[in-house]
Formats: structure tokens, C-alpha cells, sequence
């Protein structure tokens, strides 16, 4: 049986009705922190030992810097040339507990890679910015270490990344995926796009 309680209304006094106290209270918080602070300032110029200060950052033409371990909007690691590091494995939109990863899977020219993404794509609408595919993804092909902050739109569609959007911001690997993929030997430069259409 559910135990119902009930809720003892406060009557506020005249007083309390002139939001007053209340007013006052947050004036008093204000002007603690504002003095504090600007103490610590003076006396950090003065050249005592005290904690630093807080300092207002400008944003947007000042940025706080962000932490190694950030989640932010994803991103599609390149191979040395050009091509995504994705096989299409499928682990991380397996791993992925909103779902939002679809990828479409296709069988690579390239003899050394068994599959490449047709279609790779995130709903970030959908996304809780968890990290689980980037955990998730044996090639290191996806990372969330774009450091965008801004992630706003105008529409829907505008939070709908495709692949192409994701390699936008990709650099080359720096370390291989198969045996031989750096160490200066010609890799057979695929159209992704071209076969993509073709499929």
C-alpha cells in the first residue's frame, strides 16, 4: 500500500511576501564572492601567497582549455591515403546504447581490407556522447576528439553527420592498420565515392 504524506503548506509572513529577505540574501552572496575575489587579485599583485583569482573568460574569442578525456562531436580516422580506417566491422553500432551509428557495409577492392563503409552515419540527436564506440572500434577508426563545442543547428538534418562530413576534420593515421601500410610502399588509392555510387 502507498503511504500518502501530506505536503504542510508555509504561510510567508508580510515580510517574507516582499521578496525582500530573499533579495537581500543574494546581494549579501554577490558581494562575498566579489570581494573575495578581488582580494585575491590584489594580493596575488602584491605578491603574497594566496589562491589565484577567478578570471572571466570571453567566450567565444577566449577558450577554456579542454580536458584530454572530452567526448565531443565524432570523427572518422583516414588512412595514409585519404581512404576512412572504418572495415565496417560493425562493433561500434553494436556497442552503441541509443543506436544512433548506421552503417552500411561493403566489400573493399583493396585486397588487404575485407570490407569499407558504403554509408557510415550518426544521429547526434540521438547520441549521449557516451564514448562506447570509440572504445568499441578495433582500427581506432572513430574518435570523439574533434573539440567543437558549438553543436547547434537551424534543423534536424543538420545533427545527421554522413561519412564524408565525418572525415572532413581527419588527419592521416600516424600509426598502420595492416602490416606494411607505412613504411613507404604504394597503397592502392580507392574511390570511395565513385564504388559508394556504384553499389
Amino acid at each position: 500500500m502507498i503511504e500518502v504524506k501530506p505536503v504542510r503548506r508555509v504561510e510567508l509572513s508580510l515580510w517574507q511576501k516582499t521578496y525582500y529577505p530573499e533579495l537581500w540574501k543574494g546581494f549579501v552572496v554577490t558581494c562575498r564572492h566579489f570581494f573575495v575575489n578581488l582580494g585575491r587579485h590584489i594580493g596575488r599583485s602584491l605578491g603574497m601567497k594566496t589562491k589565484p583569482g577567478r578570471v572571466t573568460i570571453m567566450y567565444p574569442e577566449e577558450r577554456r582549455p579542454i580536458s584530454p578525456r572530452w567526448r565531443g562531436r565524432h570523427r572518422l580516422m583516414l588512412r595514409p591515403d585519404g581512404a576512412p580506417r572504418c572495415v565496417a566491422c560493425m562493433m561500434c553500432e553494436t556497442a552503441c546504447p541509443d543506436n544512433c551509428i548506421y552503417i552500411t557495409p561493403g566489400e573493399s577492392p583493396d585486397g588487404r581490407i575485407e570490407k569499407y563503409p558504403v554509408a557510415f552515419e550518426i544521429d547526434l540527436l540521438r547520441c549521449c556522447f557516451c564514448g562506447l564506440c570509440a572504445e568499441a572500434c578495433p582500427e581506432d577508426a572513430i574518435r570523439m576528439d574533434t573539440g567543437y563545442l558549438e553543436l547547434a543547428g537551424y534543423a534536424r538534418a543538420e545533427f545527421y553527420l554522413d561519412r564524408e562530413f565525418l572525415m572532413h576534420d581527419s588527419a592521416p593515421t600516424t600509426h598502420s592498420q595492416y602490416a606494411g601500410e607505412l613504411e613507404g610502399r604504394a597503397a592502392l588509392r580507392v574511390d570511395l565515392l565513385k564504388l559508394a555510387r556504384g553499389h
